[in-house]
């Protein structure tokens, strides 16, 4: 790609991974959540291969495999944390700490829904970014 392509490349990836973080955060307060900010995040995927190239990011596929494993392993975890009471039961949520606020609309009050929202989230990005880069790789030259 031409160098314009790759400076506005240098410069979007950043604001992107940060607004695909906002929407993963406040996943519980506004439209939004895993999914669709881990979606975000694979878009900066598919936006350094175009700019950079596929072959580039070969090495990245395994990192990649790693995140959406962690996605998931998170993800159970979390459902486990509650089974005292009810699977998948908001442990987290009215009491003290970081994730236990009590106050409506706090960014912290959901209790154990954003950090579920952050391994879906992990497990979104690295899925579609997986897929993406596995058709940039593999997919063949003809542009039929």
């Amino acid at each position: 790609m031409s160098v314009v392509v790759r400076t506005v490349t240098r410069l979007l990836v950043p604001l992107a991974l940060i607004f695909g973080a906002y929407v993963i955060m406040h996943g519980h307060l506004t439209p939004g959540g895993g999914f669709q900010g881990g979606a975000v995040l694979a878009s900066v995927v598919a936006l350094l291969i175009v700019a950079f190239g596929a072959e580039r990011l070969r090495r990245r596929q395994t990192s990649l495999t790693s995140v959406e494993d962690l996605g998931a392993l998170m993800f159970v975890v979390l459902a486990f944390v509650g089974i005292g009471s009810t699977f998948f039961y908001n442990a987290l949520a009215g009491a003290r700490g970081l994730f236990g606020g009590t106050e409506a609309g706090s960014l912290w009050a959901g209790g154990t829904v954003p950090l579920m929202n952050w391994a879906v989230g992990l497990k979104v990005m690295a899925g579609l970014g997986s897929i993406v880069l596995l058709m940039a790789l593999f997919g063949g030259d003809d542009d039929r």
